[in-house]
């Protein structure tokens, strides 16, 4: 009899408990919120399951400056926007997001990560992160040359970090004012 208790309380039960925590409102869905219990564990557990199946083992291309010069050009126009530049300050779309985005040229990075690894990442993204998926929007070459860069990054040469260096905003431009008073007819 006890084991048919549980059996129920664990089959029917448990998960309506679990879909009244998120239909009545409950669970933490603002980017601003905590975690939900769990969430990190099983999400990062999901994610390198997922990665450690299907990542490449092999490199296309070499790991060398024009590489990593071509790289952070792809870095520049579709990553910075939420990993940030060389100087690491967070964008406005950066501090909006959650989880918060991974500074890739500061610190570690994923520079412990195989380049097959940030290549799965960079192609396919991460689900509930804010990570896109570029397949569809960079070729195979600049998904590779971007994913070695960040693989490197702690060894990159100086002639690609300076590339890397966010340049200043030009001053903003205020047109003339004129004096003149509009004609009416």
């Amino acid at each position: 009899m006890k084991f048919i208790l549980g059996l129920i309380i664990g089959i029917i039960i448990v998960p309506l408990a679990v879909f009244a925590y998120f239909v009545s409102g409950n669970a933490p869905v603002a980017t601003s919120a905590d975690a939900m219990p769990f969430e990190k564990t099983l999400a990062h557990k999901a994610l390198d399951a997922r990665v450690a199946k299907e990542a490449p083992k092999t490199v296309p291309m070499a790991a060398d400056e024009s590489t990593y010069m071509a790289g952070a050009q792809v870095y520049k126009d579709n990553c910075a926007v939420c990993h940030s530049m060389a100087s690491g300050e967070p964008t406005a779309i950066a501090k909006g997001e959650f989880p918060k985005p991974p500074k890739l040229l500061q610190g570690k990075g994923v520079t412990d990560d195989e380049p097959g690894e940030t290549y799965w990442k960079v192609a396919n993204g991460i689900r509930l992160t804010g990570m896109p998926g570029f397949k569809q929007t960079l070729s195979d070459a600049q998904m590779w040359q971007v994913s070695l860069l960040l693989a490197n990054a702690d060894k990159i040469p100086e002639s690609v970090k300076q590339t890397l260096i966010p340049t200043p905003a030009p001053p903003p431009t205020t047109l003339p004012t004129t004096t003149e008073t509009p004609h009416t007819h």
